[in-house]
């Protein structure tokens, strides 16, 4: 018989996602200027107001009302009748000195003895039945909320839309668990009240999610895909009515509020803590990365069709506590999963300090993380310019984004495995 799945997933200017955005900001312009800061910083938006609290140790001194502000600008909180503006809004800061008895526990003479940064579990997940090894029904929500802000900001179609948003797609499987059919697809966005007959305005928009949206959202991917799309999808467009007050007035915003977003859409599993706001010495984020690399490299591979890899620290201890595998019985080679999790320990280093430098973490590269998933992302190479504040020229910085999407480990592992 077969099955349904669901994923969800939110636009930039969902509140959320906008406590997020600036919290990697901040740890951006933090590392831009001192690449050994260690950043927490954590996030509150509502009606107004922005709330910033944490923990920082570093060398360098940001603005940080400036960077917040530009943040709120760029998603496209520009206006005073979203009763939230990066203009006018109030920016509280309650950021303090990071506890020297983590520094302590943390930091080594020898760099490659550094110890986690925290305890915990974080899982990496793949499966084959995407092009970036995605489950299908989170790259389509990624997609839909992804488009609906460039047709946003390009301002020639859907000229009504505001910046938050919010999508749900539902794949409809086989009973060998490969997607048939697109099933269901849910959006629901914020819009200008823009037209007195309620009724005619939301059929305006379920009209153009239909004929607009959807068809763009289509020619993102390939035939094997397109073809799962089919006059049976049943759509629920703004379900609830209108939809005018949203973003941070119209919902309180919290960093670290969609993990599953940021992850796997529900698929795999999610570890114990959230990423953003948090500088790589926090596993919760970096071994997150390097797990999610492991697993997209042996899927790659062949060694499975679909897996799942667990690292788990000790705070203060460089090397993981364990490491678990699932294959989910896709496996395609002659091991159990404890014996592909004893490989995996053999080939590659999974202390923190050597996670940083295999993807390059120390450098500002968060910011562009923070809104459409921190997975699934195409490996890209960038310049970015940070403002001083302090009468020091700008600096610009040439950085590789989402290094741990890359398949480079590929051949590596076919060799070992005998592929």
């Amino acid at each position: 018989m077969s099955y349904l799945f669901t994923s969800e997933s939110v636009s930039e200017g969902h509140p959320d996602k906008v406590a997020d955005q600036i919290s990697d900001a901040l740890l951006d312009n933090f590392l831009a200027w001192d690449p050994e800061s260690k950043v927490a910083c954590e996030t509150l938006v509502t009606t107004g107001q922005v709330v910033v609290a944490g923990e920082v140790r570093t060398k360098t001194y940001i603005d940080v009302q400036n960077v917040i502000r530009e943040v709120i600008n760029k998603i496209g909180y520009t206006r005073a009748d979203y009763m939230f503006d990066g203009n006018s809004c109030g920016i509280f800061s309650a950021i303090h000195e990071q506890s020297p008895d983590i520094t302590m526990g943390v930091e080594r003479t020898n760099k490659e003895d550094q110890g986690a940064g925290d305890q915990g579990m974080m899982f990496g997940y793949a499966v084959n039945e995407t092009g970036n090894y995605l489950p299908l029904s989170l790259d389509l929500a990624h997609e839909l909320v992804f488009q609906l802000s460039e047709i946003r900001r390009e301002g020639k179609e859907m000229t009504y839309l505001r910046p938050d948003s919010k999508s749900q797609v539902t794949i409809e499987y086989n009973d060998d668990g490969t997607p048939e059919r697109v099933h269901t697809i849910v959006v629901s966005t914020q819009h200008d009240d823009f037209d007195s007959d309620e009724k005619k305005m939301l059929a305006t928009i379920r009209k153009d999610v239909i004929d607009i949206l959807v068809p763009r959202v289509k020619g993102q991917f390939g035939k094997e895909v397109q073809v799962l799309f089919d006059d049976r999808i049943i759509y629920h467009v703004n379900p609830t009515g209108k939809f005018v007050i949203g973003g941070p007035h119209g919902d309180s915003g919290l960093t670290g509020r969609k993990i599953i977003v940021d992850t796997y859409g529900g698929r795999g599993a999610h570890g114990g803590g959230a990423f953003s706001g948090k500088d790589p010495s926090k596993v919760d984020r970096s071994a997150a990365y390097a797990a999610r690399h492991i697993a997209k490299n042996m899927v790659a591979a062949g060694v499975a069709r679909e897996m799942l890899v667990q690292v788990s620290y000790a705070i203060g201890v460089a090397e993981p506590v364990g490491i678990f595998v699932n294959t989910f019985g896709t496996s395609a080679v002659k091991m159990t999963d404890g014996e592909i999790a004893g490989m995996i320990g053999k080939m590659f280093d999974l202390r923190p300090a050597m996670i940083e430098k295999e993807y390059g973490l120390r450098k500002p590269i968060y910011s562009e993380t923070a809104a459409y998933g921190h997975m699934g992302r195409i490996p890209r190479t960038v310049e970015k310019t940070f403002r001083s504040f302090n009468g020091k020229p700008d600096k610009t910085i040439t950085v590789s984004l989402f290094k741990w999407e890359e398949l480079n480990k590929v051949n590596a592992i076919k060799k070992a495995f005998g592929l």
